[in-house]
């Protein structure tokens, strides 16, 4: 499942990156503002998905820790710190 995972998050990056590419020629050839923002809002929406999967992916991984190991509730705390960081 990570494999899978991974490989999915490593083809969304590629396509941003491509889009950002798309943007730069975008505005190198001075295409319309509304155009050019509506790329980034795509670039950024797609940024937000990978970061979703980013952290299910680590949210996992610290509430099975915080489970199955003593020091649990400090992977529960990190997870905690780190999805109020991310929902900001």
């Amino acid at each position: 499942m990570v494999v899978d995972t991974n490989k999915d998050m490593i083809l969304r990056l590629r396509r941003i990156e491509g889009q950002v590419r798309g943007v730069q020629r975008m505005i190198e050839q001075e295409a319309d503002c509304g155009e050019v923002l509506n790329q980034i809002t795509a670039i950024k929406s797609a940024v937000n998905q990978v970061g979703i999967l980013v952290f299910e992916h680590y949210a996992r991984d610290c509430i099975s820790r915080s489970i199955n190991e003593p020091d649990g509730e400090d992977y529960f705390n990190e997870i905690m710190t780190l999805m109020s960081r991310f929902v900001k």
